[in-house]
């Protein structure tokens, strides 16, 4: 143990004259405790919300989709091959996208109807998993007419939707789209019968109260695409390496063809979800500035109590730096303290949360009923990185007002 960081733990361990200064040393230690755990329960839980949400979205969407500039793909068979032959491709299927009108005798809503190719469907996007009722083969044709017409053709629908038209598992609802035949008197709808084989409960509002969906064939047929297809949806096997796929994809493709990931179509989203994740750190690291204001304090103060024996330590040959050093360490002390506690208490609060789920969040506000908690080490690293620096800048100035004390004019007078 060397000299410095001798003294400088005998100082904060010492049973002091003035207790007021070992009060003040305690708070600081805890303020900066409080910070550490604060922010660390704070950015476990905002990366709970973050992961929970993307791993909703890409249970709907899938990670990657291509579409032609020109309208519905005729040969989609060809792009598809194209599709799976890039490295990081993992598998594709088509789909077919529309606006329409469900009614259901008890209620009208607007819905996104989707045309899915079931076969291949399970394997790009995470649907089975989300079906509460029924399931992702009931959508395959049962019966055919003499024309090839699907004659009863299922519908699966978010379990919001379900709720607005007040229909359930088995029921029959018409499909209204505005693309429909033209007459003499300008462009009618069309209409279909669907029977609800299937309830979707994905626990995002905006999808379970919007998206239908039909099979691939039935699509083509209510919307008279032909063989044709809106777009592909990829899946890939590195979601954060998409945007590299996605982007070797559209030259692979070429200039007619639009390429986008899941992070560009949300955006938005998972931007504003970031922006407040580094508000929120900026916010509570003032807790830590707080903290590291009593450390100043604390030391000051332990100055001006142990003026005779910098002096002495002086006289006996301590340099400067020596002194300069002792409360420095003095003060890295008390903020290591402070951390190493915060780091404990903020690990523990955050597996409680984990574990026992004693925070519930109201179902009408939220879509999730617990905070959900992912401690990522890149967090806790720069959080405990944070507030050790910010306790050194601390003793800067109470460690250079020491240093710079004359033996001879604190022993003036003794």
């Amino acid at each position: 143990m060397n000299f410095e960081f001798f003294v400088s733990l005998r100082y904060l361990l010492a049973k002091r004259r003035q207790t007021f200064i070992s009060l003040i040393t305690f708070i600081s230690v805890l303020g900066v405790a409080v910070g550490v755990t604060a922010l660390i329960v704070v950015l476990a839980v905002m990366n709970g919300f973050h992961e929970d949400l993307r791993a909703r979205i890409l249970g709907i969407t899938s990670h990657v989709v291509v579409g032609d500039f020109a309208g519905p793909i005729s040969n989609y068979g060809h792009v598809m091959e194209q599709v799976q032959e890039e490295r990081g491709v993992v598998a594709s299927t088509p789909f077919i996208y529309t606006q329409v009108m469900i009614s259901s005798g008890k209620g009208v809503s607007g819905a996104v109807l989707r045309g899915i190719e079931p076969q291949s469907a399970h394997k790009v996007i995470n649907i089975q998993e989300n079906i509460v009722r029924g399931s992702l083969a009931d959508l395959k044709p049962q019966d055919l007419g003499e024309d090839g017409e699907i004659v009863h053709p299922g519908i699966l629908i978010g379990v919001e939707l379900a709720n607005n038209l007040g229909v359930r598992h088995g029921d029959w609802i018409t499909v209204i789209s505005p693309s429909g035949r033209l007459t003499p008197v300008g462009q009618a709808p069309k209409s279909k019968l669907f029977q609800i084989v299937g309830i979707i409960h994905s626990g995002m509002y905006e999808y379970d109260n919007t998206l239908a969906y039909i099979h691939l064939q039935a699509a083509q047929q209510f919307l008279a695409l032909g063989d044709r297809v809106t777009g592909i949806e990829v899946k890939v096997r590195d979601i954060y390496r998409a945007d590299q796929v996605a982007e070797a994809l559209r030259t692979r493709l070429g200039e007619s063809f639009w390429v986008r990931d899941w992070m560009q179509m949300n955006q938005t989203l998972f931007s504003a979800l970031k922006l407040e994740k580094v508000v929120m750190f900026i916010i509570l690291t003032l807790i830590i500035l707080v903290a590291a204001f009593n450390i100043v304090s604390s030391l000051i103060m332990l100055v001006m109590e142990k003026t005779k024996d910098i002096a002495i330590l002086k006289a006996m040959g301590a340099t400067t730096a020596n002194i300069r050093k002792i409360f420095v360490i003095e003060g890295l002390l008390i903020g290591v303290s402070g951390t190493t506690l915060g780091l404990i208490g903020g690990y523990g609060l955050c597996e409680l949360l984990k574990r026992y789920q004693f925070v519930e969040l109201p179902r009408d506000v939220y879509y999730l009923s617990t905070l959900p908690v992912k401690m990522q080490f890149s967090d806790v690293a720069l959080i405990g990185f944070s507030a050790i620096v910010i306790s050194l800048l601390a003793t800067l100035y109470p460690s250079r007002q020491a240093a710079k004390l004359e033996p001879s004019e604190a022993l003036r007078y003794e």
